[in-house]
């Protein structure tokens, strides 16, 4: 499985991004899919995930509110629409998949499929 994310850039405070995780490979290993970020000097930290069907999510206590996690399985495709964006939303982020169904756990290590990131920057 290759995991490919997209849609980064530079944004004001307040503004909204939309990130997209095109997927290739087996769509058995895209039971579970989710978002990590990881800023400079920090460790890498979970975002929000969703379960196949869509009708599960997960979110970090921080975005919560303001950040949305979708995906469309015809296009082997996840998204985070990201609105009301703070400067600590900056960071380089990762999307992630594995073939086991979406549980509580939000640690990076329960995820077996990574793409390369995509940089996040809030800034005016």
């Amino acid at each position: 499985v290759q995991l490919q994310a997209s849609g980064g850039g530079l944004v004001q405070p307040g503004g909204s991004l939309r990130l997209s995780c095109a997927a290739s490979g087996s769509i058995l290993s895209l039971n579970t899919m989710g978002w990590f970020r990881q800023a400079p000097e920090k460790e890498r930290e979970f975002v929000a995930a969703i379960s196949w069907s869509g009708g599960s999510t997960l979110y970090a206590d921080s975005v919560k509110g303001r950040f949305t996690i979708s995906r469309e399985n015809a296009k082997k495709t996840m998204y985070l629409q990201m609105n009301s964006l703070k400067p600590e939303d900056t960071a380089v982020y990762y999307c992630a998949s594995r073939p086991r169904p979406l549980t509580a756990t939000r640690t990076s290590n329960e995820f077996d499929y990574w793409g390369q990131g995509t940089q996040v920057t809030v800034s005016s």
